[in-house]
């Protein structure tokens, strides 16, 4: 039985007050806008004419920043460059109000930074400028402190790996261990080919083609309805199994999302996308508002219906846009 609108709308606004750290690699998201009018005679490729530029944070940095729409108790830990990009970026989450002082900043580190070239609602083409490093042991030790310190201060821990260095296994086994010393909601995006443990952690959203990598299983072609997909179910309880988390939430894209929980029978939860326009960030959506539902004491089900609701309406809008509250309050029934 699906939760109510009531109950869900209870629990929403409870996250105002919930205090929240997101934790992983920090990127700069770039978009330029423009317009197309020609093909390239050097190439067959359009020629995009440069309207404007916007700056978002990116990776962790925009789960923070999806987190921050809900709660102004935001932190951010990861590491990031002296650079332009680097310097861009902190400022960004300072203007939303996002506390960086978990934030080690490194001047021999290029700051990861995509960019997306949009013409006519489109994406044309995307630039990745990044360089996988490692932390030091220094970076790593001050990482561990600060994890230490910030759990006692936050009701949840959000990590949101992209595979670009800031989190390893003695990183992560740290996390999952002051997690569950401090009795704290931690819930994990994760990155197949980081091939991390999170043992213990109380949820973990990876996307369909993440679980099958994760498990090792050549990626199967969807089946409809998600219930009758014997290779994603099979995936799916494979990876509740493996990392001992309370629950896996697999995103399906226009499918919804699958919910597993140890025990219990797998729940498919149907999408509420109207129309997509970008799917730019709608996973960053997703865990933030999983994570801040577990929080307030959501259910999985009921934590997995929110997040549901607030990335069917992400991927509506262009660009790594963020839900505010209100428009996921919109969704449910008048009270």
């Amino acid at each position: 039985m699906p939760p109510s609108d009531a109950r869900l709308r209870r629990l929403l606004a409870a996250f105002s007050g919930l205090r929240v750290v997101a934790i992983g690699d920090l990127m700069l998201d770039e978009f330029i806008w423009g317009k197309v009018s020609r093909i390239s005679p050097e190439a067959p490729v359009p020629v995009v004419n440069v309207t404007g530029e916007s700056y978002y944070p990116g990776g962790a940095a925009n789960v923070a920043r999806n987190l921050r729409e809900f709660t102004p108790r935001t932190a951010v830990m990861g590491i990031g460059g002296t650079d332009a990009a680097g310097c861009r970026l902190i400022e960004l989450l300072g203007d939303c109000g996002i506390d960086t002082s978990g934030v080690q900043r490194d001047a021999t580190l290029p700051t990861a930074v995509k960019t997306r070239i949009v013409a006519r609602n489109q994406q044309v083409v995307r630039v990745d400028r990044e360089r996988k490093v490692a932390l030091t042991p220094p970076q790593l030790e001050l990482a561990m402190r600060q994890v230490e310190q910030v759990a006692r201060q936050v009701d949840a821990i959000v990590v949101a790996d992209y595979g670009k260095g800031f989190l390893n296994q003695q990183l992560a086994d740290h996390i999952c261990r002051v997690a569950r010393e401090q009795n704290r909601i931690l819930a994990v995006d994760p990155h197949p080919y980081t091939s991390l443990a999170w043992p213990g952690a109380t949820a973990i959203k990876p996307n369909r083609a993440e679980a099958f990598l994760a498990a090792g299983v050549p990626v199967a072609e969807p089946v409809s309805p998600p219930l009758a997909d014997r290779p994603l179910l099979a995936v799916g309880e494979q990876l509740l199994a493996r990392w001992g988390c309370g629950m896996v939430l697999i995103t399906l894209g226009e499918d919804g999302m699958l919910l597993l929980e140890p025990g219990r029978p797998p729940v498919h939860i149907p999408t509420r996308a109207q129309e997509v326009f970008d799917v730019s960030g709608a996973g960053d959506t997703a865990i933030s508002v999983l994570t801040l539902a577990l929080a307030a004491g959501a259910t999985p089900a009921e934590a997995a219906d929110l997040a549901n609701r607030a990335s069917g309406i992400a991927v509506g809008k262009l660009g790594t846009a963020t839900v505010p509250a209100a428009e996921i309050a919109a969704t449910f029934s008048p009270a």
